[in-house]
């Protein structure tokens, strides 16, 4: 008895038009995904945060406390952690009144809100606001 094994191959059936457009394109969006993720990647990380903060919106008062707004943005690349915002409020030429605030994180771009609260008009002295630390991750 003689037994031949014979291969029974079926061929493949050759990609529709419609198929090779939706190849290249999904080939060429991962590709551009892929290098801004590796232009991100070397150029972004290693430069460090860069902070700064404005207090460019106006000081409201309610019920004897006046409200003085800020914001702080992360104009560099990388993160800062724990930031801490500090303002002091001089009057004459004693410090009349002081708060600072910690912010959790401040990714590159980001931006963060806030405001201190003071029991004295800062209008009648001179307020500064400032990043006085951060940390890294």
């Amino acid at each position: 008895m003689n037994t031949e094994i014979t291969d029974t191959e079926t061929p493949q059936p050759k990609r529709s038009a419609a198929e090779w457009v939706t190849f290249g394109a999904a080939s060429f969006i991962l590709t551009i995904v892929v290098g801004l993720v590796g232009y991100v990647w070397l150029n972004e990380n290693d430069k460090p945060p860069i902070l700064s903060v404005s207090n460019k919106q106006t000081i409201r008062e309610v019920d004897g406390k006046y409200y003085v707004p800020f914001e702080v943005t992360n104009t560099g690349g990388g993160t800062a952690e724990s930031v801490q915002i500090m303002a002091e409020l001089k009057i004459g030429e004693k410090v009349a009144e002081t708060g600072d605030l910690q912010i959790d994180f401040l990714s590159s771009g980001e931006r963060e809100e806030g405001a201190f609260v003071f029991t004295q008009n800062p209008r009648q002295g001179q307020l500064i606001i400032r990043v006085a630390s951060y940390k890294l991750p």
